[in-house]
């Protein structure tokens, strides 16, 4: 067994023991590592591909892992082949539940683009390749193997750790979190959750800090439908809808919206400056005095349009229709904006401002059919689950923790919405690899061997500290 793979066991038993609780027999994280691996790459090895959804063959093989454990989980489904596992460990109840939550379905792929097969979990250079290996059986597998631990070391629980591996993250919420939240929300009930979200990011081989998400931007889909004369191409009218419609976009893109920072993105400015170098320090200062020139706004929005977006309800135009004959002037054109808002966003008030910035009364402007998940307040930093993530990040990862707001979504946003303190964590990924095209949803989807160990070791880890028993 390698040293340093003993530091953890020896840190939980150590703060167990100084808490007065019976410490957890000590574990051999390098028999472990050949566990957790068997089962991240079986699930890796299941087609989950969301479309069309099939997240059974997932759930199944949970399920049997569980059972085989003394764990009895249970399953809620709207469609039998969009299955929701959830699997209880029960604490004294002195404390509310603590939610563990993973989504099994992946983004669909073109198996054509990929040097390794989507579904192959090929191991190559200290790296596991396929669909979900960072989004999200990563934390599906570490998930799974918190609860198997603490099953077999009998941890002593303040609080209820329930697993919830669901279905439908990746567009289609209607079987899976929008489903449970609405129909099963007692069996998911719970003052804490953990989700994705979140990562450690190492740039240049160096750890730079670990993110917690604890908020996330609020997608709206919004049309715009201009109206005008149909007629003979030859004829150029000046009612022309795609004119119009032209026109609007153009209005929208130079529009910028308010600049607004909520505890979070203050926080996450604030930390940020903290670690960076000078110039770039001054830029994540300037915002946090108001950026009364722009100049540091305009900065991101030509060379960092992440940090653009968070600071304030965004707008993509990414859709256009119009016509049907080259020669025939349509009477209707129409753009659907991808509109990602901030968490407390009135919608209605926002979409009375586009038509103001519009100005053109031939412009429709609507919500588009869809779902849609809900807003919610961000989760508090001042909460004892977001300490417990500082604390653990530092002993694991040696660096500061900084809170996030996701721009874009994830099905935390419905338990905030139900009143759940959801954090989304993640294992460490190289900031390069999302630029070679390893990332989430990219062709070559990856994860270091050693990130996912490490963060099965950190899970565990941050789960004991929130739900052990704790005694005075």
């Amino acid at each position: 067994m390698r040293p340093y793979l003993l530091l953890p066991a020896l840190g939980l038993l150590l703060a167990s023991f100084l808490r007065g609780a019976e410490p957890p027999p000590a574990i051999d994280w390098n028999a472990l590592e050949q566990e957790t691996l068997r089962h991240f790459q079986a699930l890796i090895r299941l087609d989950t591909s969301d479309p069309p959804g099939n997240e059974l063959p997932a759930v199944e093989y949970l399920k049997g892992v569980l059972e085989a454990e003394g764990i009895t989980p249970q399953i809620f489904s709207r469609n039998p082949r969009r299955p929701n596992l959830v699997a209880r460990l029960k604490g004294n109840g002195a404390k509310r539940p603590l939610l563990v939550m993973a989504h099994t379905d992946v983004v669909n792929v073109d198996p054509k683009k990929w040097r390794h097969g989507p579904f192959s979990a090929a191991r190559e250079g200290g790296y596991i390749y396929g669909r979900g290996t960072v989004d999200d059986k990563d934390n599906v597998t570490a998930a799974l193997m918190t609860m198997l631990l603490l099953k077999r070391t009998q941890v002593p629980l303040d609080r209820d750790v329930i697993f919830l591996a669901e279905a439908g993250e990746e567009g289609a919420v209607q079987y899976g979190i929008e489903f449970l939240v609405k129909q099963h929300f007692s069996a998911i009930d719970a003052e804490f959750c953990l989700a994705e979200g979140g990562r450690v990011v190492r740039t240049g081989g160096k750890i730079q800090y670990g993110s917690v998400q604890t908020t996330e931007k609020i997608p709206a889909r919004i049309r715009l439908i201009a109206h005008g004369v149909a007629g003979h191409g030859s004829v150029p009218l000046r009612s022309n809808a795609v004119v119009h419609l032209a026109r609007a976009i153009a209005k929208i893109a130079d529009w910028q919206t308010p600049m607004r920072l909520n505890e979070t993105t203050r926080a996450f400015f604030t930390r940020l400056a903290e670690i960076s170098p000078p110039e770039e320090a001054a830029r994540y200062r300037a915002i946090l005095k108001g950026d009364e020139s722009g100049s540091a706004q305009e900065y991101f929005a030509a060379k960092q349009p992440s940090l653009h977006s968070v600071l304030r309800t965004s707008i993509s135009p990414n859709m256009m229709s119009a016509g049907y004959r080259v020669n025939v002037i349509p009477s209707e054109a129409e753009a659907t904006l991808d509109v990602r808002a901030l968490p407390d966003e009135d919608i209605p008030r926002f979409m009375d401002e586009l038509r103001k910035i519009i100005a053109d009364p031939a412009i429709e402007v609507e919500r588009a059919t869809g779902h849609s998940r809900p807003g919610a307040p961000p989760s508090s930093l001042h909460t004892e689950a977001f300490e417990v993530l500082e604390a653990a990040i530092k002993r694991h990862y040696g660096v500061i923790t900084i809170p996030t707001m996701s721009t874009g979504a994830t099905d935390m946003a419905y338990l905030r919405a139900a009143g759940v303190q959801c954090f989304g964590i993640g294992p460490m990924i190289d900031t390069e690899d999302g630029l070679k095209g390893y990332g989430a949803h990219s062709d070559q989807e990856r994860i270091l061997e050693s990130a996912l160990h490490q963060f099965v070791r950190f899970n565990f880890d941050v789960v004991v500290q929130l739900a052990g028993r704790r005694v005075p």
